[in-house]
């Protein structure tokens, strides 16, 4: 408020100023302050957060989810969390942030504790992405000192959050409960300055009676969150270490007799034809007197109402359990594919038949079991497409929001993905409805992994009795919480915490409480003292090809009698996801190999600005103090990245989980089979377009007749393209395009579901083409250089060092330099993991470092000159490990043919990086033409879903952002390659017949890291290297390869490239030719 000093000698303005000190005074005295810094805090002796035997205090019995509506009309139409009822806490909230517990604010829960001063926070939110704290990231270890279940008082921050609320005058009588969707890792909570309650574990929901806490008007709310507890010990996964209130904080008002919990089992029965709803209801009474109540339960279909029931039930001693029991004929079932759901609405009612409250619930009648040595969803045995996902956004860490989720569910069904691994803990609520309506299978983890201690029997958490509460808290808190859910089709105890009598137990109480699930552990009858059977599902991790095999080799013996399915596999670390399609050959052809899950979705890099104000994708190493512990980009293992831009390797992973095959009959004929790997669709719902192409163009095309084929079932069918007459040298591809013409779900209309390509048997040698015009060409040696000229061109050569130096036509520089012999990549996440840059270190620079042993010239006639050169190879320590030889022929015309022979010296080094040659052009080359395989990034070991086609692009779009630079880009099976500036000269590439490339505008070492940045370094925050440190150069670089070793994926730590995608024999030769455009 502004005053001019002649406006306070006006009597008006005087009143004025005297009302706004009295009210001024008055507010003051409303919100007197005590100074606690000099009263005393006594702490316990053990506090709760180092005490296994104390895991909770106060909070209610987990339950399931559900949400309190005014009657059965609101609970049948609302959305989610969208009731009266319901109020939500998230938003801005005073903080503050204390290093160690000894220095955080005691008394801040007080209501005349002063936090005018504290900063402000958002709820949720991890505190270590809003500037407070170090966000440490370790893959299987802790972040402090180990020494259960005790927790370093010198290394453990503390949050303190305060805000206040009112409730609204409509919850007048009715109960309140506080709801925490997730803290981590313990909290203490207060309301107006009295002690709620106190709960561990980070990833379920904690709620609390504060009925008898609250008061009329403004409340306040106090929470005291420790980064690290006991229950951190439990809470090991392969993720960064963030704290914080990461998930909602809402208050639930509920009626004083109300729903306390229900089990809807909705399974199939009549040869699952018809539904089987078995409902188990408890109705709680705050006021622990007798009390009649009706209980009606109702099953729709959209807002009809297909089944009903209504039971009487006397609440004696706060509790009445109600049952009910029912069948619906001819349900629809629920499935992945199918994801028909119903809504359950359950309506409690007084004996005068005044209603109390509603729930409601989306089911689906489906089931999910083992029988026979196979797992069966609906009574079929399925095949699970998974990964594996973690919680995290790139900008908020932990904390996601739903726009989040459906951008997930969306591209993993739109790349053929059903299943979801929940690794390694339950996922936000809301996740699980998203997933209940668009269709995922889901396997629900419990919060449990305690990697760091070790899978030692006598050591791991998992066999010492005093730490079976903890385990069985998070498993009871996962199965309530989630038991209503369709999508989820199996349990899982845990991740990489040991075996033992704890995790039998936790299997024990699941197989009680629930009968219409399995229960699945890694760990389970593995290095323990408690080889009894507890896991209905062998779900191994990173088994090799050969061991999934011999699995199913062996099935039906004993110790090979149950579905066989990874649980983690084909780890896609950067670079990476090869041989995909070759697991899942051997997946495919046994009937008790039921999929995978692979490792994982997302990359978790964290969103940062450098300096220079560009964004980049951090990772372990990157915060904290030079030498900080934490881990690298292990973290980083995503198919896609921390934005969800998907990654080549997910073009793949649609292609290899697609779920119609083609494969040829007799194409000569026109005969392909077509195979539904549908579980539950047949494929009469898509459209199934082919064309055929002569060299990548169309010359045919149509679709075939609305095929109704069955789930599971193949036909073979005839496609009219009649008989080709061959043009000569042309090669002609057969193309199939499976579509919807509907949206399906999340899935948009036109969507590719499925497709496939076949080389087709008809083919005609090309003639000899005539030779270039007689036309006499210039050879002129001086100083060195060999210039060899003819009209309008020119091509010189470095005869000391055997490489092109400058290739000049029409006036233009074409080359910069090159072509040279080139033995490297820059090393992928899985070469740095299995040793590749140590085991063929010799290789970095053999090209470059080539000895020019000889060379020679010769004129086979008037219009061509030959060029040859040997080169000696050598290694670190200069012996020789490698001859080649390199030959060029330039004709009249300016074309020149390049031929590359390489002999291996040392057979001792088992393979090479690469074989091929590399050569640079100026930056001008910017567009990409070629016909090959395509359009995205590919290797020999991943290419199923890289047709082979004609594709335009940019030399710049080559580039892909790996969160740490590594290889990428590259292009196989090319049989013509254009590079060109704006006004369409450049090159033209033609292979005899096939080659690899890459072109980019980056070299070999922009790419490169100073070794593995997988795990710790003390140098990480020195040598990390990021997507801001790769520059693009001025100049283009051009590999024409015979090829490359392939990316592998088995793992990332040790398991190398499968051999026959590696480069191991003796000798390799190739040609090529450059053709001036």
């Amino acid at each position: 408020m502004l005053f001019r000093s002649e406006d306070l000698n006006q009597p008006a303005m005087q009143k004025r100023l005297i009302t706004f000190f009295l009210l001024a005074l008055l507010f003051g005295a409303c919100h007197r302050y005590t100074d606690y810094s000099d009263v005393e805090w006594q702490e316990k002796a053990i506090p709760e957060w180092e005490d296994p035997a104390v895991n909770t205090v106060n909070t209610e019995k987990p339950h399931a989810t559900m949400v309190s509506f005014p009657d059965n009309a609101t609970a049948l139409n609302a959305g989610w969390r969208e009731s009266p009822d319901v109020m939500s806490l998230d938003g801005t909230w005073k903080f503050r942030y204390s290093a160690v517990p000894a220095e955080r604010p005691y008394w801040f829960f007080r209501d005349d504790y002063d936090t005018r001063g504290w900063d402000e926070i958002a709820v949720p939110s991890t505190w270590e992405r809003e500037g407070y704290g170090i966000p440490y990231y370790v893959n299987a270890s802790y972040t402090f000192k180990v020494n259960p279940p005790l927790i370093d008082h010198s290394d453990n921050p503390v949050g303190s959050y305060r805000r206040s609320f009112t409730i609204p005058a409509e919850w007048k009588h009715k109960e309140i409960f506080l709801t925490f969707d997730g803290v981590s890792s313990a909290f203490h909570v207060w309301i107006n300055g009295e002690y709620a309650g106190y709960s561990e574990d980070s990833k379920t929901t904690s709620e609390f009676d504060i009925t008898p806490l609250l008061k009329r008007g403004r409340n306040t709310i106090a929470v005291e969150v420790y980064r690290y507890s006991d229950g951190s010990y439990l809470e090991c996964q392969d993720f960064f270490r963030l704290s914080g209130i990461k998930r909602s904080v809402w208050l639930h008002a509920r009626p004083k007799a109300y729903i306390r919990d229900y089990f809807a089992k909705s399974t199939l029965v009549n040869d699952y034809t018809d539904g089987s709803l078995d409902l188990t209801v408890e109705v709680a009474n705050s006021d622990r007197k007798p009390v009649g109540l009706r209980l009606e339960a109702g099953v729709y279909e959209g807002n009809t109402k297909i089944f009903g029931d209504i039971r009487m039930a006397e609440a004696v001693d706060s509790v009445a359990v109600v049952e009910i029991r029912g069948e619906v004929p001819e349900v629809k079932q629920w499935s992945a594919e199918s994801p028909s759901l119903y809504t359950l609405v359950l309506t409690l009612a007084d004996s005068r038949g005044r209603v109390l409250e509603s729930v409601s619930s989306r089911i689906g009648f489906r089931t999910a079991e083992v029988r026979d040595g196979r797992f069966l969803i609906n009574g079929k045995a399925v095949s699970l497409k998974g990964t594996n996902l973690h919680e995290h956004d790139a900008v908020n860490g932990h904390t996601i929001d739903e726009a989040l989720m459906l951008k997930d569910i969306r591209l993993m069904k739109m790349h053929n993905i059903n299943a979801v691994r929940t690794s390694h803990y339950p996922q936000p609520e809301r996740f699980y409805e998203l997933c209940d309506q668009y269709g995922l299978y889901l396997i629900d983890e419990a919060n449990i992994e305690s990697h760091g201690i070790g899978y030692n029997p006598d050591v791991t958490l998992a066999h010492k009795p005093e730490w079976l509460a903890q385990h069985m808290l998070r498993t009871e808190r996962m199965v309530e919480r989630d038991k209503n859910h369709p999508s989820v089709i199996t349990w899982s105890l845990g991740n990489e915490a040991g075996d033992g009598q704890n995790f039998v137990a936790t299997y024990n109480w699941i197989k009680e409480r629930d009968n219409t699930r399995p229960v699945q552990y890694e760990r389970a009858e593995k290095i323990t003292h408690t080889p009894e059977r507890h896991t209905d599902i062998w779900c191994p991790m990173y088994p090799s090809i050969e061991e999934v095999e011999r699995y199913a080799l062996n099935a039906g013996r004993a110790g090979y009698d149950r579905p066989y399915i990874m649980c983690e596999y084909a780890h896609s670390m950067g670079n990476s996801t090869g041989n995909l399609q070759d697991y899942w050959d051997v997946i495919e052809k046994y009937d008790i190999l039921q999929g995978g899950f692979i490792w994982d979705w997302v990359d978790q890099g964290l969103l940062e600005t450098s300096d220079e104000g560009e964004e980049y994708y951090a990772y372990g190493g990157d915060y904290g103090e030079v030498g900080a512990y934490s881990d690298g980009n292990f973290c980083c293992n995503g198919l896609v990245g921390p934005e969800r831009m998907p990654h080549p390797a997910l073009s793949e992973v649609k292609k290899v989980y697609q779920y119609a095959g083609f494969t040829p009959a007799d194409l000569s004929k026109g005969l392909v089979t077509v195979t539904n790997k549908y579980d539950f669709t047949n494929l009469s719902l898509f459209t199934i377009n082919w064309e055929v192409l002569a060299d990548g163009v169309l010359t045919d095309s149509g679709n075939l007749e609305q095929l109704d084929l069955a789930p599971g079932s193949s036909a073979t069918v005839e496609v009219p393209y009649g008989t080709i007459d061959p043009e000569p040298g042309t090669e002609y591809y057969l193309n199939f395009y499976m579509t919807r013409s509907d949206e399906w779900g999340i899935i948009p209309q036109d969507h590719l579901y499925a497709s496939g390509q076949m080389l087709l048997p008809f083919y005609s040698e090309e003639e000899q083409s005539a030779a270039d015009r007689l036309a006499l060409l210039d050879l002129k040696s001086e100083e060195g250089l060999l210039t060899v000229a003819g009209e309008e061109f020119t091509v010189v050569f470095d005869m000391a060092s055997g490489v092109i130096t400058s290739y000049v036509v029409r006036g233009q520089e074409l080359l910069l330099s090159g072509p040279r012999p080139d033995f490297w990549r820059a090393p992928t996440d899985n070469d740095y993991g299995n040793r590749m840059d140590r085991r063929n270190a010799d290789w970095r620079e053999a090209g470059q470092k080539a000895v020019m042993r000889s060379a020679h010239i010769s004129r086979p006639a008037m219009e061509s000159a030959k060029v040859g050169f040997i080169y000696d190879i050598p290694g670190l320590d200069g012996r020789t490990i490698a001859m080649v030889e390199t030959g060029y022929t330039v004709h009249a015309g300016g074309t020149v043919d390049v031929s590359f022979r390489f002999t291996k010296r040392d057979r001792s080094l088992e393979e090479v990086p690469r074989i091929g040659m590399q050569m640079t052009m100026p930056a001008r080359f910017t567009a990409l033409s070629w016909y090959g395989r395509g359009p995205h990034e590919n290797y020999i070991d991943r290419k199923s879903s890289a047709f082979v086609g004609i594709y335009e692009s940019s030399v710049a779009d080559q580039y892909v952002p790996y969160v740490r630079p590594q290889e990428n880009g590259y292009r196989t099976d090319t049989r013509w390659l254009t590079i060109t500036a704006g006004d369409g000269r450049g090159i033209r590439v033609e292979g005899d017949p096939l080659f690899s490339f890459a072109a980019m505008n980056f070299l070999h070492d922009d790419f490169e890291s100073p070794g593995s940045l997988a795990g710790y370094r003390p140098d990480a925050r020195l040598v990390n290297t990021h997507i801001d440190d790769v520059k693009p150069r001025d100049m283009v670089r051009v590999n024409i390869d015979y090829g490359q070793m392939g990316v592998g994926g088995d793992d990332s730590w040790g398991a190398r490239t499968h051999p026959q995608y590696c480069l191991r024999d003796g000798s390799y030769a190739y040609s090529f030719r450059i053709v001036p455009l």
